[in-house]
């Protein structure tokens, strides 16, 4: 696994930052890239996957446990009503189960001998690490503390993502209704270490100074969303571009799921209010999403990004990784 990693690894970023241009940019530019497969079809990451030549990776989303408490969920589809008639959608029922086509994306992966597959939202069976590896996939979970870790090797990885708390988007936490993102990148990145020999990559944090702290490379996303390749909505370059940056918070508002975005109208009214429920709570807030940003309106959007978005840059990819790499 450690001559598929570079330094510099652009992570995954699903719902549309993270796109082939941005992973096959990458690679040219000496770096590795991720695709994402979280909420596509199989049929559209089998043609993300047909497009890739060079050293790359795959994200996948581990289905989670069924909801604790749906009856959280329908209060909180009733506290968006005005929402959804202030951006004129229909909000769907709540989905109670949803393995983002789980067996069928880890059957690509297979299929396709992809390099390098990463996992997010949990641990992945022993099973289907045996079955990846067995078609020469390395294998990476991702954790947020060592005893995240401890589960995680249970299920025999080639190596760990330790994700620290300045991470944007979606934490890939155990416990979401406990996770706080207060927890620096170093810290996290020790505290697997200890329990660890495999391999660690890093995730959150300084690129330099995590280097130095012993992971064989940083995953980075926010400072990507800027670049020309990706795939990043109008409205949230509009907001990283205005010359206002804006504080980040961990919200479960727009997913059920703990994550770091930059704070707007949304974030504001509904983060006390929302339970954890990936990945229904997704499924509710999608059409009005999908309806702010259609209107270029950045106030009901999930601005996932990091805590140091505010070094983002827009320009190539290459030029992104150089100065990471500084």
């Amino acid at each position: 696994m450690r001559e598929l990693l570079t330094p510099v690894v652009v992570a995954p970023m699903a719902g549309g930052p993270s796109t082939p241009e941005l992973v096959i940019a990458a690679g040219r530019a000496g770096a590795l890239g991720f695709l994402a497969a979280g909420y596509k079809t199989p049929e559209a990451v089998e043609a993300e996957l047909r497009s890739m030549s060079s050293p790359y990776g795959l994200n996948l989303f581990v289905p989670v446990p069924p909801l604790a408490d749906p009856g959280a969920v329908e209060r909180y589809r009733e506290a968006l009503l005005p929402e959804a008639e202030r951006y004129e959608v229909d909000l769907p029922p709540v989905r109670l189960t949803d393995d983002d086509h789980f067996a069928a994306k880890v059957e690509l992966a297979v299929t396709y001998r992809v390099p390098l597959v990463s996992f997010t939202f949990g641990v992945p069976s022993a099973e289907v690490v045996r079955a990846l590896r067995a078609a020469g996939s390395a294998v990476l979970i991702t954790v947020t503390s060592g005893d995240e870790a401890r589960q995680a090797l249970a299920a025999g990885p080639d190596g760990l993502i330790a994700q620290g708390g300045g991470a944007g988007g979606h934490s890939s936490t155990f416990t979401p209704a406990m996770y706080r993102g207060d927890r620096p990148a170093l810290d996290v990145l020790a505290e697997v270490r200890a329990v660890t020999g495999v391999p660690v990559v890093a995730a959150g944090g300084d690129t330099p100074a995590l280097l130095a702290a012993g992971a064989v490379a940083v995953q980075s996303g926010t400072a990507f969303l800027l670049a020309d390749e990706a795939g990043t909505r109008p409205a949230q370059r509009a907001v990283m571009l205005s010359g206002a940056p804006r504080e980040t918070v961990v919200t479960r508002a727009f997913t059920g799921q703990p994550a770091r975005a930059l704070r707007n109208r949304f974030v504001d009214t509904y983060s006390a209010l929302a339970p954890v429920g990936y990945p229904a709570i997704h499924h509710l807030t999608a059409p009005i999403r999908a309806a702010a940003a259609a209107r270029g309106d950045a106030e009901a959007l999930n601005l996932w990004a990091g805590a140091r978005h505010a070094a983002g840059r827009p320009g190539p990819v290459a030029a992104v990784i150089d100065a990471l790499r500084a």
